[in-house]
């Protein structure tokens, strides 16, 4: 009775021929009642159908991650994932590269908008002399600027929280820190710039600029700059030597002292960074800040130029000169540039021989340690110039008689042609270069008809400085000249108008 009241419920009039397991209508009832094993093994079958498609879709995007999650971590499965055989499927590839793309498209933003900033805060002053800044460095720069921009936090990490053991040295533009970047394992060197310093927001444009541009082996490497946080911050190459100025000038008791060849060699070097400025840099470039202190060296000597904050663009063209305001280091300056504000190549010749006076000598460009005649470099050495017999004088005390005498001969003769008074009589850069090659190596004997020193002529600061005062231009105050004197890192600046 059961079952045929339950085939009355299905709505099948012939109760005979109704047969219960075909009935569609009644299976459904019996299934839905009973719960039957076919029901469950369809259902079964679909759901593990579904998470297979699921799976495979997830293995199309991800590279089979979920795969891996799901098999268990064997000897051989581990050597697979470390070395792994399959290629990466072409969608996950597209994938990430998009967004690396997209990631490299906001730093490139981020990056050129800190410059961007500097060069406006530039632009909107109301001196012209800001404003032909700003449009200087924005036709220097080209939006060509280091790829390379880092963040205020990688370098407070990198420099151990600019910490007092990291610090390589101070001076009038900030502070200078060793670092290491863990990521890369680089050593590198921090220069973080006192707001208040001596670098403005120029001088760190024309170097970050400078050196975006200029590459060669005596020019040192610029790795990136920070402008995050309100900071201006250079990011170089560490060189482990120091300075020029640590091994000739500031020599500690126990340092050896540089010998002569180490001396022709740096020297050579110096002079191969300015005739890439001068002869291959396009446009020219004058470096204009030359000195002892700026004249880094590596691990085998070698010299590499540094601090481009005042290098200035040459004159091409027609153009015999370009005419600047003066600034630079007191005694390195040349005369000509210092009275007139007519900078040219030749400036830079006349600071590399006052320099290369400094490494034949020992003696600092300004010493007010030295007796008042003997403050000045030039000044001293000029007597010495006019007199054969005294040349072997003017040679380091610290190079104990260990030098050629030939070689001393030939390098004071090229530092005498550097320092002429009229700038038309001093030598090219590459001509110097080419007498330098020879000085610096060990093995090169000079010939017997060497050239004796020209006689340099000191030139009269205070005559021609009544003289430029009389043609109404403003002298610097004395109050900076004696300042200058007796920091020899000081630059000076006066105020000879931009053209």
């Amino acid at each position: 009775m059961g079952l045929l009241s339950s085939a009355n419920r299905c709505g099948c009039k012939n109760l005979l021929s109704c047969n219960l397991l075909r009935c569609a209508c009644c299976c459904t009832w019996i299934r839905h009642i009973c719960g039957s094993k076919e029901a469950t093994h369809e259902a079964s079958t679909s759901e593990t159908k579904r998470k297979k498609k699921k799976r495979k879709w997830l293995r199309g995007i991800c590279g089979g991650t979920v795969r891996e999650a799901e098999e268990p971590l064997t000897s051989e499965s581990k050597k697979k994932k470390k070395n792994p055989t399959t290629p990466e499927p072409e969608k996950c590839k597209w994938i990430r590269g998009k967004i690396w793309k997209k990631k490299k498209k906001k730093e490139k933003k981020n990056e050129q908008g800190g410059l961007a900033n500097l060069v406006k805060e530039i632009s909107l002053s109301n001196s012209p002399k800001h404003r032909a800044a700003a449009g200087e460095i924005l036709r220097i720069g080209n939006n060509n600027i280091p790829s390379r921009v880092f963040t205020f936090r990688q370098l407070a990490e990198a420099t151990n929280s600019f910490s007092q053991e990291n610090m390589l040295g101070e001076g009038g533009f900030g502070r200078v820190y060793k670092g290491y970047i863990q990521d890369t394992t680089e050593v590198i060197a921090v220069k973080q710039l006192d707001k208040d310093g001596l670098q403005g927001n120029r001088e760190f444009l024309v170097e970050v600029l400078m050196l975006s541009l200029l590459h060669h082996p005596n020019l040192v490497n610029l790795l990136g700059y920070s402008t995050e946080c309100e900071q201006r911050i250079l990011v170089y190459e560490y060189m482990p030597l120091g300075s020029l100025q640590d091994h000739l000038l500031d020599l500690t008791p126990n340092s050896q002292p540089l010998s002569w060849h180490t001396r022709m060699k740096i020297a050579c070097g110096a002079a191969r960074g300015i005739e890439y400025l001068h002869e291959i840099a396009n446009p020219p470039v004058i470096y204009r800040d030359l000195k002892a202190s700026n004249i880094l060296l590596d691990g085998s000597f070698n010299a590499k130029l540094s601090d481009f904050g005042l290098a200035k663009l040459g004159p091409v063209g027609d153009k015999s000169h370009v005419s600047t305001r003066v600034m630079g280091t007191y005694g390195y300056c040349a005369p000509e540039y210092a009275m007139s504000g007519k900078l040219t190549k030749m400036s830079d010749i006349y600071s590399f021989g006052i320099v290369l006076l400094e490494l034949i000598t020992g003696r600092r460009a300004i010493d007010t340690t030295k007796p008042t005649r003997e403050q000045i470099l030039i000044h001293w050495a000029a007597p010495f110039f006019r007199d054969k017999r005294k040349f072997v004088k003017m040679a380091d005390p610290m190079l104990d008689g260990k030098f050629p005498l030939k070689g001393l001969y030939q390098a004071l003769a090229i530092s005498s042609m550097c320092l002429q008074e009229e700038a038309s009589s001093r030598p090219l850069i590459s001509d110097v270069v080419t007498a330098l090659t020879f000085l610096a190596d060990p093995n090169y004997d000079p010939p017997e008809d060497i050239e004796d020193p020209l006689p340099i002529t000191v030139p009269n600061l205070e005559r021609e400085t009544s003289q430029k005062e009389t043609e109404g231009r403003q002298e610097q105050p004395q109050e900076k000249i004696d300042e200058a004197k007796g920091d020899p890192d000081a630059r000076i600046e006066t105020m000879v108008d931009d053209s």
